[in-house]
Formats: C-alpha cells, sequence, structure tokens
C-alpha cells in the first residue's frame, strides 16, 4: 500500500526544458510509467524519450488519459500550467517550480475548492513510493527503500537526509512526499497525514517542518486527536532570528507561533517524539518502533 502514487500512475509532465527533461529521464530510469508530455516546442505529437509529446494539456490528457502530472514550468507561467491541468481534471498535480507569486496561488487554490483535483507543492521535491518503482519529482532514487515508514515535509533536501538514515538503519518508506515550502500550498501536513493514518501499508511517519507559519501546530491537534500511529518529528530552523526568512518562502518567523520552540512543544504535548538533530531522526524511529513492537 501507499499513499498518492502507485503502479498505477500514469504521469504527464508539463515543462520539458533542461530540468524538466533530466528530471523526467531519472523517473523513466526508476520504471515510472510516463505517458504524456506537454511542451510548446514539440509539435504534432513529437516524441521524447519514447512518450508523446502534446502542445496542451488538454489534448494530452483526451488522447493518454493520464492521472498524475508534474509541473517543470517557470514560476510566471506556473500557475496556469496548474489551472490547466484542473480543468483537464487531473487528479493529482504535482508542482515543483520556486518562487510562484503568492498572488498566482490565490487563485490555483481557489479553483482546486471547486475541483476533485489535489495538488502537491509548489516549491517541492514531490512524491516517492519505493515499492512501486513511481517517482514524481525530484528526489534521488537511490537512497529510497520499500518499507512502512511514511515521511512528509516542508524542506525537499531534509527528505533526503531523513530517507537516508532510514534506509542505513533498515527501515524502508511506503510513500515520501515533500509538501512545499512557500506560503500558499496544495495539500497541507495535515492532509499528508490523514493519508498515511489511512494507509494500511504505513506504520509509522516521520514529519519534517520548518520554522514559519502554524502548519505544524495543525500537524500536531490533528495527531493529538486522531493520529493511530507514531510520529517522531524535526522543526529545521531552530537557530534562525526573528524576521528573517530562512530558505523557503514560508520560512520566516513572525509572531511566537512560528518559531521552533513553539512548534517543538506543540508536538510533544500531542504525543510526537522529538528528534532534536536530523541526524538522530533513523536512529529515533527505529527506537520508537521497537518500543511499539512494531520491528524487533
Amino acid at each position: 500500500m501507499s499513499i498518492l502514487v502507485n503502479k498505477g500512475t500514469r504521469l504527464m509532465v508539463q515543462g520539458l526544458g533542461t530540468e524538466g527533461q533530466n528530471q523526467i529521464r531519472r523517473s523513466l530510469d526508476y520504471n515510472t510509467t510516463v505517458v504524456a508530455g506537454v511542451h510548446p516546442s514539440f509539435r504534432g505529437g513529437d516524441r521524447f524519450e519514447g512518450f508523446p509529446v502534446y502542445d496542451t494539456v488538454s489534448e494530452a490528457a483526451r488522447r493518454r488519459k493520464p492521472n498524475c502530472s508534474i509541473i517543470f514550468v517557470p514560476a510566471p507561467g506556473a500557475a496556469d500550467a496548474i489551472l490547466e491541468n484542473i480543468a483537464a481534471e487531473i487528479p493529482l498535480i504535482i508542482c515543483i517550480t520556486e518562487g510562484v507569486p503568492v498572488h498566482d496561488m490565490v487563485r490555483v487554490k481557489a479553483a482546486l475548492g471547486e475541483s476533485n483535483s489535489r495538488l502537491i507543492g509548489p516549491n517541492c521535491p514531490g512524491v516517492i513510493t519505493p515499492a512501486a518503482n513511481c517517482r514524481v519529482g525530484i528526489m534521488p532514487p537511490a537512497v529510497f527503500l520499500p518499507g512502512r515508514v511514511g515521511v512528509v515535509s516542508r524542506s525537499g533536501t531534509l527528505v533526503y537526509e531523513v530517507v537516508d538514515q532510514l534506509t542505513q538503519v533498515g527501515l524502508g518508506q511506503s510513500t515520501c512526499v515533500g509538501v512545499g515550502g512557500d506560503p500558499i500550498i496544495g495539500t497541507s501536513q495535515v492532509e499528508a497525514l490523514e493519508m498515511f493514518n489511512n494507509d494500511r501499508g504505513t506504520d509509522a511517519v516521520v514529519l519534517i517542518g520548518e520554522i514559519g507559519g502554524t502548519a505544524e501546530q495543525a500537524a500536531a491537534a490533528y495527531i493529538k486527536r486522531h493520529m493511530k500511529k507514531p510520529v517522531v518529528a524535526f522543526i529545521a530552523g531552530a537557530s534562525a532570528p526573528p524576521g528573517r526568512r530562512m530558505g523557503h518562502a514560508g520560512a520566516i518567523i513572525e509572531g511566537k507561533s512560528g518559531t521552533a520552540p513553539a512548534k517543538i512543544k506543540a508536538l510533544a504535548d500531542a504525543g510526537a517524539t522529538i528528534s532534536r538533530s536530523p541526524a538522530r531522526i533513523g536512529a529515533t524511529m527505529q527506537r520508537v518502533l521497537r518500543e511499539k513492537k512494531l520491528i524487533d
């Protein structure tokens, strides 16, 4: 079992510039099923790495029936690319693009609320399910191992670090989700936790948060009220001074609720196990699973 992507995923890539081409080749090498591309410089069903490329999302959706889309379109056009996918009723849309204007994302968020599409991102590393060899994003597949620990993160780089630690101690992953580091994103940490909570193939979850906003407090409230599985949490940015953005657009401390101590306290009070160091997340999860008798 897994969440979001699996062996039945039929992927469409929108934006086949240099980065899009490089990343989709890596997904193909991982045996992800890619059925179509969309890029304005291709014409008349030209092919790239074996799959057809079309002028518009609507034509690609009609001809190839994708159920997932990945967007590598530059920031000025990324929102329109997402809206094209919503109009084409693509169930899962994953936007890698960083720096999408907040005003544009307000339009996207409104359109999502009136649709059956789910958006992951923007400014995210994507989603990967190792057991299905399904990689939709930019995560390096070499560090992933099939297993039963879910990972949800605002940070892309920390996903790779955490996954490598889990893999090194023999704890494989069910699905890893980068929800994105921008102020307005499509899918929240709470929604990802809920999916993992309902997934029979996930025994425990690593939650990687960071300073800024109140998403981790919302996640803590969900954990306290509903989470049936152990959660190990880490909050990045503990040394960041107030008012200074650290990396992601959403990682800026504005008020006491956005600080690392406030988030750590909320998660600890909710029953999550806190890892104070990113270097200890794998070992911490291993200890928690042993205490819960979920591994030997």
